[in-house]
C-alpha cells in the first residue's frame, strides 16, 4: 500500500519555522510539548496518541504509544520513540524546566492529570498563538495539496452535483449521493475543523438554510436530528424553483478547501433574488482584490461593509439576528484557521 509521506526536508521546515515562532513569542522556553492530532501530523507526519517534545537546542522526540509501528510506516521524522506511559518519557527527559510550554487547547485536564502524574511541571504555558502563527503561513507543498482539493471541489460542485439533482430528492438523499461521490474522486473522508465536532457540509433547500445554525456559519440545517445536525433533513424534499445552497468542503492529503455555491432548480428566480445574488459577487470580487501582503483582515472586512447596500444589511451573513461577525476565513488542515476576514483582525 502507497503512504504519501511529508518529505523530511518539509517536517524539518515546518519545526524551525515553529520554533523560531516560540522565541519571539516566549523568548525563556526551554520545553515545548505537542499533543493535538493535526498539530502532531503539522510537524511529523503522523497522528497518533503520543507527545512532541522539542527542547530548546536539541533533537526534538516524538513519543508514541499508539500506534508505534504505525508512525514508522508513515512519517518520515527523525526521532520517533515507544511509550507505555508518560512514566517512559520521564525517564528519558532528564532534568526538566520548572516550566513547559504546550498546546493547551488540545490537551484535555485528564490527559493533563496523567502528564503531571509522571512529569510535575510547576507552570504550564500555551503554545497555541505560535502554533497558529506557524501553521498561518503555507509552504509550497501545502499549497499544492490545496489547490488540489479547491480543483477537485470544483469539479464535484459544478460538474458532479448537477447529475444528481431530479424532483423529490430529498437534502440527505443528495448530500449522502455527494459525499459519495467526493471520496470516489479522492476527498479523504471528513472535514476537520477547529471545534471539537467536524461537520460534513451543508445541503439545503428552499428556507431550510433558515434554520438556527448548529456552528459559527452563515447558514442553518435542521440535520438528520437535534444529537446529528448533519446531511439535511429526510424529510425536506426538492422542488422546481427551489434554490439549493451547497456548502461543503473537500480535503485531499490532509488539507481543505471550502465553497459554497447556490443553485436554481429548473425555474429561474425573481429579479430581486437575482439582484442580491449580482450584489454578493460584487462583494465577494472587492474582498478578494484586496487579498495581498501587507492588507490587514480587518480592513477587507471594513470596505465590504461599508460598500454593502443598505436593504441587505439585516440579513447579510446570516438570518436576522443570527449573523457572523466574519466575512471568510482561511483553510489548511483545518477547514477553518487562521486569520479570519473579521472586525478588528
Amino acid at each position: 500500500m502507497a503512504i504519501n509521506k511529508v518529505p523530511k526536508d518539509e517536517l524539518a521546515h515546518r519545526l524551525r519555522r515553529f520554533t523560531d515562532a516560540l522565541d519571539k513569542e516566549s523568548p525563556a522556553w526551554e520545553l515545548c510539548g505537542i499533543t493535538g492530532g493535526v498539530n502532531l501530523y503539522y510537524l511529523t507526519g503522523t497522528i497518533c496518541d503520543g507527545i512532541l517534545l522539542i527542547r530548546r537546542g536539541e533533537p526534538a522526540v516524538l513519543w508514541v504509544r499508539r500506534s508505534y509501528e504505525r508512525a514508522n510506516l508513515e512519517s518520515e521524522f527523525s526521532n520517533i520513540r515507544r511509550m507505555s506511559s508518560f512514566r517512559d518519557v520521564a525517564a528519558n527527559a532528564g532534568t526538566l524546566p520548572d516550566t513547559l510550554y504546550l498546546d493547551v487547547a488540545h490537551a484535555t485536564l485528564a490527559w493533563y492529570g496523567l502528564l503531571m502524574k509522571h512529569m510535575p511541571f510547576k507552570n504550564v504555558l500555551p503554545a497555541d498563538s505560535a502554533m497558529m502563527k506557524t501553521r498561518a503561513v503555507k509552504s509550497k507543498y501545502e499549497l499544492a495539496l490545496m489547490r488540489q482539493a479547491g480543483q477537485s471541489l470544483d469539479k464535484l460542485l459544478r460538474e458532479s452535483l448537477p447529475t444528481l439533482l431530479h424532483d423529490g430528492i430529498s437534502e440527505t438523499q443528495l448530500s449522502s449521493r455527494l459525499f459519495a461521490a467526493a471520496v470516489e474522486s479522492g476527498h479523504h473522508g471528513l472535514s476537520r475543523f477547529s471545534s471539537a465536532d467536524s461537520i460534513l457540509g451543508h445541503i439545503a433547500f428552499a428556507k431550510s438554510p433558515l434554520y438556527p445554525s448548529a456552528f459559527d456559519g452563515a447558514s442553518g440545517i435542521a440535520g438528520l436530528c437535534p444529537a446529528v445536525p448533519i446531511l439535511g433533513s429526510r424529510d425536506v424534499f426538492l422542488r422546481p424553483g427551489d434554490l439549493i445552497y451547497a456548502d461543503t468542503g473537500f480535503g485531499f492529503e490532509g488539507y481543505h478547501t471550502d465553497k459554497t455555491l447556490v443553485f436554481s432548480y429548473k425555474e429561474p428566480q425573481p429579479d430581486y433574488v437575482v439582484a442580491a445574488h449580482n450584489h454578493c459577487l460584487e462583494l465577494e470580487r472587492k474582498a478578494a482584490n484586496m487579498l495581498r501582503p501587507g492588507v490587514r483582515p480587518s480592513d477587507i472586512y471594513t470596505a465590504v461593509i461599508d460598500a454593502l447596500r443598505p436593504e441587505y444589511r439585516n440579513n447579510f451573513m446570516g438570518a436576522p439576528g443570527r449573523g457572523v461577525p466574519f466575512l471568510g476565513h482561511s483553510v489548511g488542515l483545518y477547514l477553518d484557521e487562521k486569520p479570519v476576514i473579521a472586525k478588528g483582525l
